[in-house]
């Protein structure tokens, strides 16, 4: 039996072989699936979720090599109904088109924004390189980025 903290909660996990990717453990057996299968080889960044705080692809980590480290989905993004800045400026800038990708996204720029209060478009490019989007938000993507540091900004 495995036991996951995820999103603030402890979740004992019994019947999965060590192996199997976190991926797998959140969608199936936890039933989170905001975060998405994309392409099973960790390069287009939809399965993004955060492992102590750092991005990491979930459908190359497995279960076990998590141990007690602390997971966050995107569910656990929100405090309650409470959006975060970066969530609010997504639906400001109407980022999602089909939606697929987002998640990943979402937990990228957190990341992202976390380590850097206001990072400029170079550094907004190179750091969500490898999140892909297939509908081309990446434009709407940076505006809502710089946006939400400006919230942030704004509310410190």
């Amino acid at each position: 039996m495995l036991r996951l903290n995820v999103n603030g909660h402890e979740h004992a996990i019994e019947d999965v072989a060590d192996d199997t990717p976190l991926l797998w453990v959140l969608r199936d057996e936890l039933k989170l699936v905001g975060t998405k299968f994309g392409c099973g080889i960790a390069q287009c960044g939809a399965c993004t979720v955060h492992l102590n705080g750092q991005p990491i692809r979930s459908c190359q980590m497995p279960v076990s090599a998590v141990g007690s480290g602390k997971i966050t989905t995107v569910e656990g993004l929100a405090a309650g109904e409470t959006l975060t800045a970066l969530q609010k400026a997504w639906i400001e800038h109407d980022v999602p088109q089909c939606g697929y990708c987002q998640s990943g996204q979402l937990m990228s720029a957190t990341a992202l924004l976390a380590a850097n209060k206001n990072p400029t478009d170079a550094q907004i490019d190179q750091f969500m390189a490898g999140n892909l989007c297939r509908c081309g938000t990446y434009v709407r993507i940076r505006k809502a980025i710089h946006s939400a540091a400006q919230a942030v900004k704004g509310n410190a």
